[in-house]
């Protein structure tokens, strides 16, 4: 049997016990907004927030690997609540619905409103977030009576914010990290639960060839996270003063700067083709503008482009058919 401590109070402390164990004291500021804390025997019963099947497929799995209870997946339809829906994401609902277990309810919220009314329904003790692009308010983050669990790429502090694999890659870091924390009304700043550095991004990283090394990492510390979210543990507050941020790409960013370093514009066409094989920086060579999708720093064939510092080789790259508005920095 487990008695349940509800924190009504994020101001106050409150103690857990476990009938026939010690007392576990917590404060609320420790544990931040979560709405309440447990130690918990039972299974636990688990929504899933995501953006893609085998993202949802690997969350589900290591949420039943530890003898829990994934009830619903939850996919965002646009960037932003009460937005249109996108483009793609026709495409992507038509993947998960494919890939989800049978018993488990698919939510396409349109709001925030919305998605806190229905996870309601499901009596849930715990939410895990992935890649889910909204920023949660309140009213969901107290659903769950033992909070939400969002897995971050990045070694938080560092990249807070929606882009943290963007902007390892147009720094030109050499691996990635991942974090899993609990989720607070700010971007990324809540307590962490489990965090590992050291997953190497390749020259010419794409999402398909860094997912088999972030899933593993991402499954290993998920595993650890929710035997700590379920004993109550608050997490390691976060050092705010070594945050640094990783928002959305600017648009001055989609044109190349030859007052840039050669390894600069590389790191910025790396960046745009991990966003998708066809996207790339804008250039204006002898005329004509184009849109660079591959680059090397050695001699090889292509068309050599001068930078600050050194040449670079840009060996794939497409006609800009559209212009209009468009122009290219020199």
């Amino acid at each position: 049997m487990v008695e349940r401590a509800v924190l009504r109070d994020c101001g106050h402390a409150v103690t857990v016990r476990q009938t026939g164990g010690p007392a576990t004291h917590f404060t609320g500021n420790q544990i931040r907004r979560t709405a309440s804390v447990a130690a918990v025997a039972d299974p636990l019963r688990i929504g899933i927030a995501s953006f893609g099947a085998r993202e949802f497929q690997a969350l589900h799995a290591v949420c039943q690997q530890k003898g829990h209870e994934p009830l619903v997946h939850v996919y965002c339809r646009s960037m932003r609540p009460r937005r249109p829906t996108d483009a793609f994401a026709t495409e992507t609902v038509g993947s998960l619905l494919e890939a989800i277990p049978a018993g488990v309810d698919l939510l396409v919220p349109g709001s925030s409103e919305g998605l806190a009314k229905a996870l309601a329904g499901y009596d849930l003790d715990l939410l895990v977030v992935y890649g889910f692009s909204w920023k949660l308010p309140p009213s969901v983050l107290e659903v769950p009576r033992l909070g939400v669990l969002n897995i971050h790429c990045s070694l938080l502090p560092e990249y807070r914010g929606p882009a943290p694999v963007l902007w390892a890659i147009r720094n030109g870091d050499a691996h990635l990290g991942v974090t899993v924390h609990r989720m607070d009304e700010d971007f990324d700043t809540g307590p962490v639960l489990a965090q590992q550095d050291g997953i190497p991004i390749d020259d010419d990283v794409t999402p398909d060839t860094l997912w088999p090394r972030l899933e593993p990492v991402i499954r290993r510390l998920l595993v650890d996270s929710l035997d700590r979210a379920s004993q109550g543990y608050p997490g390691t507050p976060q050092d705010g003063a070594r945050a640094t941020y990783a928002g959305l790409m600017g648009p001055e960013f989609s044109l190349v700067n030859r007052s840039q370093t050669a390894r600069e514009i590389h790191n910025q066409v790396r960046t745009f083709r991990f966003m998708g094989p066809d996207l790339g920086p804008t250039v204006e060579i002898d005329g004509r503008l184009l849109r660079v999708l591959r680059t090397r720093l050695t001699p090889t064939d292509g068309i050599r482009l001068e930078c600050a510092d050194n040449p670079i080789w840009i060996t794939e790259s497409a006609p800009v058919e559209s212009v209009r508005g468009l122009s290219a920095a020199g």
